[in-house]
C-alpha cells in the first residue's frame, strides 16, 4: 500500500492507566476514502485508541506514533485534531438541547462578520448541510423537538461544517430504529464516494458487513488482525472468533426450558401520555408469563414497549393508569417503586446509564441500590455485609474489575450491565422484567448475559425480554409477543416465530 493511498497510521500504540496496560502495540492503517471498522468486546480498547487519536490522551501520555495526512501528528487536545479534519461522534451525543440546529452546528465555529454572529448566513450555511445529510428540518427546530436519529444528522453535518477528513463514530446506531440506521449508513456511503474516509466502531455484525471495506480486530488492548470484507472468508463467524478468541459456534447457550404455573398476568393494562392525558400510548393489553419461562416483546420503536415495562413496574412511566396485575393467581398493587419490588417486580432499564446505576458510585453501592432493607440493622447499613454481597455478584457474574470499590462509570457496557442484574436478583425478584439488556453490548458479552437470564429462569422466576433484535428474541425466548401503537397484536410460540411473521404483527396498526 503506497503512502498516498494511506491517510491514517497508528503504529505500536501503548497506553496505560495506573500500571494496567489499556493498549499494548496496537497498529493500524486506515486506507484514504475507505470505510475501515474496528471491532472488539467492550473494554478491548476501541475508545481508548480513539482518544489517542483525537488528542483526548495527549501526544506524550501513551507511546507510539501517528501519521496523518502524510505528516506526524501530536495532537495536544480535540481542537489540534479537528483543526487537521479529524472529527470524533461519540456514542453519547455532545449537542446542545436548548439550541437550534444550526446554533449546534456551527457551536464554537461561529460564522461570524465584525466581530458579530451572522445569523441569516448562519441558517443558509446550516440549510446547505443539512441538505447534503438529508436532515429535512427548519435550522432554527430546537435539538430537544427531533428525534435520535435526526440529531446524529446533525452531529455529521457539524463535522462537515469543519471540513472533515476522517470522520469517526463510535456505535452510530446503537439507539437509533432499522429506518434511521439504514438512512445512517446509507449518508456514510454517500460520504465515501465523496472522498471522506471514515472509522466506525460497531457491536452490529450485519452493519459491518453492509458498508465496511475493512475491519481491524482489536482484543485485550492488542491488534489480532486486519483484513479486507470483500473477500470470501470475511464472514460473521470469522469477526466472532477474533474478537473473543474462540469460536461462538452458537450464539445462544443450551437451554432445556422447565415451565410451571403461571407466575405473572397483566389483565387490560391501559396508560395514558403523561403530558397529552387525551392520547393512550398502551390500549387494553393483556398477557401471562409463566415460571422458568423466558417471554419476548418485540415492537418497533415508539411502538409502546418500554411505556408498558415502565408502568406495570411502580407506573414509572403515564397517567390515568387501569388495569390489573395478578402474581401466583392473586392480584397485586404496584402503585410505586417501593411497592413493586415488594411485590416481587424487577425492571432493568434500557438506559443504564442515566436510569439504572449511579455512575459515580462503586460496584458495591450499585449492588445493594434496590434492596438496602436487606441490609439494614435498626436503620443502619451494615457495611461489611454489604460488600461481601457485592464480591459475590463480582465473582459469580464474571464481572471484570479488580475489587467492589471500582467506579461503575468507568466500567465496560458488558460489565455495567451485569451490575445492574446483579442489583436486580439481589432484590429477589419473582417477575424480571429487562429493557434492552445487551443493547450497545458486544457479542461475547452477550453471551454471558444470555447464560445468565438462562439460569434466572432455571431458578423458577418469570422473565420479560423487551428487545428490538428480533434474531435476539428468536434465541431466547419461549413465547414472543408483539406490540405495535399500544396494542399487543399478537402471540407467537417459539416453535412458530420468524422474523417475517413478528414482522407481520409489529406492523399491524390499529383496527
Amino acid at each position: 500500500m503506497s503512502d498516498d493511498d494511506v491517510i491514517l497510521r497508528m503504529r505500536d500504540i501503548t497506553k496505560d492507566f495506573s500500571g494496567v496496560k489499556a493498549l499494548d502495540g496496537v497498529s493500524i492503517e486506515v486506507r484514504r476514502g475507505e470505510v475501515h471498522a474496528i471491532c472488539g468486546e467492550n473494554g478491548a480498547g476501541k475508545s481508548t485508541l480513539m482518544k489517542v487519536l483525537s488528542g483526548v490522551y495527549p501526544h506524550g501520555t501513551f507511546g507510539g506514533t501517528i501519521e496523518f495526512d502524510g505528516h506526524e501528528a501530536a495532537y495536544r487536545s480535540i481542537n489540534d485534531s479537528e483543526h487537521d479534519g479529524i472529527v470524533i461522534i461519540h456514542q453519547e451525543l455532545a449537542l446542545s438541547p436548548y439550541l437550534s440546529i444550526a446554533e449546534n452546528i456551527y457551536l464554537g465555529n461561529e460564522i461570524q462578520k465584525n466581530g458579530v454572529i451572522d445569523w441569516n448566513k448562519t441558517n443558509r450555511e446550516a440549510a446547505l448541510l443539512m441538505e447534503r445529510v438529508g436532515l429535512n428540518e427548519n435550522p432554527a427546530t430546537k435539538i430537544h423537538d427531533i428525534g435520535v436519529g435526526k440529531q446524529q444528522l446533525v452531529e455529521i453535518a457539524k463535522a462537515l461544517s469543519k471540513e472533515v477528513k476522517l470522520l469517526i463514530l463510535d456505535e452510530p446506531t446503537a439507539a437509533l430504529n432499522d429506518e434511521d440506521s439504514e438512512h445512517l449508513l446509507g449518508l456514510i456511503d454517500n460520504l465515501r464516494k465523496q472522498g471522506i474516509t471514515a472509522i466506525i466502531i460497531s457491536h452490529k455484525l450485519k452493519e459491518i458487513r453492509r458498508i465496511a471495506d475493512t475491519v481491524t480486530i482489536i482484543r485485550d488492548g492488542k491488534t489480532i488482525e486486519t483484513f479486507s470484507m470483500k473477500g470470501p472468508d470475511a464472514t460473521e463467524g470469522r469477526i466472532i472468533r477474533s474478537m473473543v478468541g474462540r469460536p461462538l459456534d452458537n450464539l445462544f447457550p443450551p437451554r432445556e426450558p422447565r415451565i410451571g404455573e403461571e407466575k405473572f398476568r397483566v389483565e387490560g393494562w391501559t396508560v395514558h401520555h403523561p403530558v397529552h392525558p387525551e392520547r393512550k400510548v398502551i390500549d387494553n393489553a393483556s398477557f401471562t408469563v409463566r415460571a422458568g419461562e423466558i417471554v419476548g416483546f418485540a415492537g418497533l420503536m415508539g411502538a409502546g414497549r418500554t411505556e408498558l415495562a415502565m408502568s406495570i413496574f411502580g407506573r414509572s412511566y403515564g397517567t390515568d393508569i387501569s388495569g390489573r396485575l395478578y402474581k401466583d393467581g392473586k392480584e397485586i398493587t404496584a402503585r410505586t417503586v417501593d411497592e413493586a419490588i415488594r411485590n416481587g417486580l424487577a425492571y432493568a432499564t434500557e438506559d443504564r446509564k442515566r436510569y439504572g446505576l449511579n455512575l459515580i458510585g462503586d460496584i458495591t453501592v450499585n449492588v445493594s441500590a434496590a434492596a438496602l432493607a436487606k441490609l439494614a440493622k435498626r436503620g443502619v447499613i451494615d457495611r461489611n455485609r454489604e460488600y461481601k454481597v457485592a464480591d459475590s455478584y463480582r465473582t459469580q457474574m464474571n464481572i471484570k474489575a479488580p475489587t467492589v470499590a471500582a467506579i461503575t462509570g468507568k466500567l465496560s457496557g458488558g460489565n455495567q450491565q451485569k451490575v445492574v442484574l446483579s442489583k436486580w436478583i439481589y432484590s429477589g425478584p419473582d417477575v424480571l422484567i429487562l429493557d434492552e439488556p445487551t443493547r450497545g453490548i458486544d457479542v461475547g458479552a452477550k453471551y454471558e448475559i444470555y447464560g445468565i437470564i438462562n439460569a434466572l429462569a432455571a431458578e423458577g422466576k418469570a422473565v420479560i425480554v423487551i428487545s428490538s433484535e428480533l434474531p435476539e428474541l428468536l434465541g431466547l425466548a419461549d413465547r414472543i409477543y408483539t406490540i405495535s401503537e399500544g396494542r399487543i397484536t399478537g402471540e407467537v410460540p417459539r416453535e412458530e416465530a420468524t422474523q417475517e411473521k413478528l414482522m407481520h404483527y409489529m406492523t399491524a396498526g390499529k383496527d
